[in-house]
């Protein structure tokens, strides 16, 4: 077998639909598999653009690298017509319920981000397949409003360690205000799973920063030697540069403003992400009223297109202390003790997921789950269920790679 066999072609042939979306695929037996997806937003063409140049800048150089690496096409009709989605959000449908009710229904039946979403799904089960671990999946997008360059995860520690070696900052708790993003669904599965926002939709240094951004992860995988460090440098300060100094490194979403199909939404002009706002600032106008900030915050990803359920967030950082005693607690796993508290049971189906009765513990915040790695969504006024990552993270996949720290 020859170092650049295309596996998925002499094993496992694609349908046509399926062979189209791949941008790129390299193949080798051994090594890291990286997966990319770019454009699972039609109207945001940066991470397509990256992709297809670090494919065209990687052929007949193969002898630098070891591994897999594919490149994925995400909402092919939505990009098309330039437009975020043609039905429906294809980044919200990542559920295990959605997900087993679209697979379940006839091909005629299903909306246009039905059919994308049934394809994409079985790519990725033919990749986890053939591909070796540890396996690597980032999703590429930019954003309506300005922003400096950004990465997004659920908060599993091998996230954490992956994505700390980037020069950007790094955005925790996502998860627990978007129903079904394609990579909370890959991080369910246990695998690094990391979201790269790289600038404003057409700005072209959000190409750039995209770029920068798979080359660094090429080399910090392992799929790709560093050659005296000069991949690492160059990249890693053209990503740098990007970044404001009074940005810090990990920031945790604190809430999000709600837009409902049919409502009337205006963001004001003028904001972007990572910009400090005052108490009492007007944000934007909604269903005719002004929508103003209660105290002092951060804003993230302000909404200025039409397509879109989520008007901005706001976060906070985080310190330095509650990162290191996270990292402790979840490395002694003390959240077996969460099973003593009153009103806390475990799930009978999932290892992974705890339900939480608030009248029983309602003295008990996020922050103190966060800190034990449950996330939470609410299933009613008086239950919650919390997620942790941490019991499903593949982490002995990734013992032996150069970024793992393995201690506490």
């Amino acid at each position: 077998m020859t170092s650049d066999t295309l596996l998925l072609k002499k094993q496992d042939p694609l349908p046509d639909t399926e062979e189209d979306r791949f941008i790129g695929k390299i193949i080798k037996p051994e090594g890291p598999t990286l997966v990319f997806f770019g454009g699972i937003h039609g109207n945001e063409p940066a991470g397509l653009k990256a992709i297809q140049h670090v494919f065209s800048t990687l052929e007949g150089n193969q002898e630098r690298y070891k591994g897999s690496l594919f490149g994925i096409h995400g909402n092919i009709p939505a990009g098309t017509i330039g437009k975020r989605f043609v039905e429906q959000d294809l980044n919200r449908l990542w559920t295990t319920k959605e997900i087993s009710r679209i697979t379940g229904k006839e091909k005629a039946s299903r909306t246009t981000e039905e059919i994308e979403l049934v394809e994409l799904y079985s790519i990725i089960k033919k990749v986890l397949s053939l591909g070796s671990p540890p396996f690597y999946f980032f999703d590429l997008h930019t954003t309506s409003s300005p922003t400096a360059p950004f990465i997004t995860i659920n908060d599993a520690l091998i996230n954490r360690d992956f994505s700390k070696q980037f020069p950007v900052p790094v955005i925790l708790g996502i998860e627990e205000f978007l129903e079904g993003p394609l990579l909370s669904y890959i991080n369910a599965l246990g695998y690094v799973s990391l979201g790269f926002e790289s600038g404003q939709h057409n700005d072209p240094e959000a190409v750039q920063a995209a770029i920068a951004f798979m080359w660094l992860t090429l080399v910090y995988t392992g799929f790709m030697k560093d050659d005296g460090h000069r991949i690492h440098e160059r990249f890693s300060a053209e990503l740098g540069s990007m970044v404001k100094e009074s940005i810090g490194n990990f920031y945790e979403v604190t809430h999000k403003h709600q837009i409902e199909p049919g409502d009337k939404y205006q963001m004001i002009e003028g904001f972007e992400s990572f910009g400090d706002v005052a108490k009492g600032t007007i944000l934007a106008e909604h269903n005719g009223k002004v929508v103003f900030t209660k105290k002092k915050a951060v804003l993230f990803m302000p909404l200025y297109q039409a397509q879109g359920k989520e008007g901005f967030f706001l976060i906070r950082k985080i310190p330095i202390w509650a990162l290191w005693i996270s990292r402790i607690v979840r490395k002694l796993r003390l959240e077996n003790l969460l099973l003593l508290l009153p009103g806390v049971t475990r799930s009978r189906n999932r290892k992974e997921q705890l339900l939480v009765n608030t009248r029983i513990a309602r003295f008990f915040t996020k922050p103190f789950f966060h800190i034990l790695g449950y996330r939470n969504r609410e299933l009613a006024e008086d239950r919650i269920l919390l997620n942790s990552r941490e019991r499903v993270a593949r982490t002995k996949d990734y013992r032996k790679t150069s970024w793992f720290r393995p201690g506490a």
